[in-house]
Parts: structure tokens; C-alpha cells; sequence
């Protein structure tokens, strides 16, 4: 049975729209990442838009977001393989958004452990999720909605082959109300998931701008050389700085305006922060966060 499953899944992958994924070593040779495209999800990229990391721990690997469908983590996994022969322990879910865990099903049939915040616990399976929506069915084959089991209310610490892995659940509302991030301290590297953009524009649709600027101050307290995001190739300490500036300039604009008097019509259209025009997807996504900002500061003054 296992080597029929195995010449389908070869069958599979040979027949199949190719991600030309492209592992990236991040400091020690044993950390590696795939980065995503600074684009929105489309037949085109099949959801290539956020990045996933594996981290050989000796014996074993971890994964940091298992990506958009399961031919995409079977391909990073090709990759992976390419590099030791290892299977994954354990999957970590950073957040709810399904361009970040929809590979999880491929993992799941590796034998992998699913680890993510318990906001898993409440997530409906969609009949037609976003994903499926707006890539090619090609690329979406056997792709299934696998949740983690194993939830992270406050923290976890994992020992594997002695080395220390720290996740830590935010504790509040963030980029969403279910953000996680992965901390080793022996090679000094924290993976953030989507708190940290640097090559486009956040979104801050599901979040909470005062908990998410409180989760960035957390994180750069931590001794770390290396902060790595769910979007973008900038993974030094400096890659949480374009996503604090952006989301303090935002709150502070839209407060002060707010304390003029002025309201939301006036708001989106005075608030451009032309600093951040040239980001990848400010066009599409700037104004609606001015909205959504303003509609939070609203509620919560």
C-alpha cells in the first residue's frame, strides 16, 4: 500500500504545476526558507504568496507554515529530502489565514505532528475556501482542510535532540486573533508568521493595531540575530521595521484626524502615507486599512 501511495504522489508531482520553490539558507545551514511572491493569490503563482521554513533539528525536521496546498508542501518536502534525509516531527500553524497551513494535509499523511493556536479549534471547513477559489484546480488537487490537533493557549516548549523550540501564543489579538510565533534559541531565529511583513503592505483587516505593535516590542526583545515573516525576504532584526513604522504612522494619522473632528470619508482620503506607496500591494490594500483603522480607534475610544 505504501508504495502504491508513493507512485501516485510521484505520479502526481511529475504531472503537476511546478512551485520552483527555492530553499534559502537563514544563518546556520540547518534553517532554510521558501519565500513567497509579493502578490495576491491567482492561478498564475497557485498561492505562492507567504513563506514556509524547515528547520533540521538532527534527527528530525520542524516546518514553520506548511503553505498554500498540498502539492506545494510535497515539493517542499522533495526539497527538504534533497537536503537530509529526515522526516517532519512537527508543523506549526503561525495564524488562520490559509495560504499559510493548507499544505498541512500533506504533512498529516508524512506523520507529522500539527501544532497552531486553539483558534483551530473553532475554524469551519469551507465548502469553497479562498484558495480554492482563486488558483487552478490543477495545483489545488487533494489539497484538504487538515487543522492542527495540538493547540498553543499560552506557550510550549519542545526539547528535540536537545535543542529548546519555545512557541509562544500572543495572548490577544494581533495581525488576527490567532497568531503564534516559533522561538530557538540556539540558533538565535524566531519565526513570526504574518506579524512581520517588508516587501509589501500588511493587512490589517483581522487585526488589532495596539496588540500587534505590542507583539513587535515583545519579539525585539528577544535575543535573536534573525526575525523571519510570513511575507518577505528580509530576515534580520530589521525586518520588523517597515510593519511597526506602517502600523504606528497608521494608528497615529488616524487618531489625530479623528481628534480634528474629521470623519472616515475625510479620513481615507487624507491619510496616504505616501512613504510606503512604492510597497507591493499598497494600491489594493492601503484605503481599506485606513478604514478599518479608523472604524477600530472608533470603538475603542
Amino acid at each position: 500500500m505504501k508504495t502504491l501511495l508513493s507512485i501516485l504522489l510521484l505520479c502526481f508531482t511529475l504531472f503537476s504545476f511546478d512551485y520552483q520553490l527555492k530553499p534559502v539558507q537563514i544563518g546556520s545551514s540547518s534553517v532554510h526558507c521558501f519565500f513567497g511572491l509579493s502578490e495576491v493569490m491567482n492561478d498564475k503563482n497557485n498561492g505562492n504568496m507567504a513563506n514556509s521554513c524547515f528547520v533540521n533539528m538532527g534527527n528530525s525536521y520542524i516546518v514553520i507554515d506548511s503553505g498554500p496546498t498540498y502539492l506545494y508542501a510535497s515539493q517542499a518536502y522533495e526539497h527538504m529530502q534533497n537536503k537530509a534525509n529526515l522526516k517532519v516531527k512537527y508543523v506549526f500553524n503561525t495564524h488562520v489565514h490559509d495560504d499559510h497551513w493548507l499544505g498541512n494535509g500533506y504533512y498529516k499523511d508524512q506523520g507529522a505532528k500539527l501544532i497552531g493556536s486553539s483558534a483551530f479549534k473553532d475554524l469551519e471547513i469551507e465548502a469553497m475556501p479562498r484558495m480554492k477559489r482563486r488558483i487552478s484546480a490543477e495545483a489545488y488537487k487533494l489539497t484538504t482542510q487538515v487543522h492542527p490537533k495540538l493547540f498553543v493557549d499560552e506557550e510550549m516548549i519542545l526539547y528535540l535532540e536537545q535543542k529548546k523550540v519555545i512557541i509562544k501564543n500572543t495572548g490577544h489579538r494581533a495581525h488576527t486573533d490567532s497568531d503564534i510565533y516559533v522561538y530557538i534559541p540556539s540558533q538565535k531565529i524566531v519565526f513570526v508568521g504574518d506579524l512581520v511583513f517588508n516587501d509589501r503592505l500588511p493587512s490589517i483587516r483581522d487585526g488589532n493595531l495596539k496588540g500587534w505593535l505590542g507583539v513587535l516590542d515583545e519579539i525585539l526583545q528577544l535575543d535573536v540575530d534573525y526575525i523571519v515573516g510570513g511575507h518577505g525576504k528580509i530576515v534580520s532584526r530589521d525586518s520588523v521595521t517597515m510593519t511597526y513604522e506602517y502600523l504606528k504612522t497608521l494608528r497615529d494619522e488616524v487618531l489625530r484626524l479623528m481628534d480634528d473632528g474629521e470623519d472616515i470619508g475625510e479620513v481615507v482620503n487624507i491619510v496616504t502615507m505616501d512613504k510606503f506607496k512604492n510597497l507591493n500591494l499598497y494600491d489594493s490594500m492601503h484605503r481599506q486599512n485606513v478604514e478599518t483603522a479608523y472604524r477600530m480607534l472608533e470603538w475603542e475610544n
